[in-house]
């Protein structure tokens, strides 16, 4: 679905976000850092930043996308660089889809169900409910 943005990444999210979203219907469409953005369960997991998709990926994955080229340091405020955020060049509907599906499973921490691909981080586990155990 174009948006007539003179930006072509964004027309590439567009895409993307329409693919992710109909697959998790409950996820929403909203705007961060007045760009066009997706969130599942209230937390922001990706949005179109100048030419580049920032996602929010486990900071050790960062770190390695930042280390083997594939990505950018997300720093908002010059020399403060987000440890979680990473900006890629995707350029295109597949690469954009799947560095969403990843960034989602990330924050919505999908690793703890065993979802392939998903974050092992538990930090982010942190919307599923242990269950209760009483004694008696």
């Amino acid at each position: 679905m174009p948006t007539g943005d003179p930006n072509p990444l964004r027309d590439v999210f567009a895409t993307a976000a329409a693919r992710v979203l109909a697959q998790h219907p409950a996820d929403e469409q909203r705007r961060m850092l007045s760009a066009p953005g997706l969130a599942a369960e209230g937390s922001f997991y990706g949005f179109v930043s100048g030419d580049a998709l920032t996602v929010k990926l486990p900071a050790d994955r960062v770190q390695e996308l930042v280390a083997d080229g594939r990505g950018l340091p997300c720093s908002p405020r010059p020399g403060r660089p987000m440890r979680e955020w990473v900006q890629i060049p995707a350029s295109d509907v597949a690469a954009c889809t799947d560095w969403l599906l990843e960034a989602r499973a990330f924050v919505t921490g999908a690793a703890a169900t065993g979802a392939p691909g998903a974050s092992r981080d538990p930090r982010h586990a942190r919307n599923r409910r242990s269950p209760i155990v009483t004694d008696g």
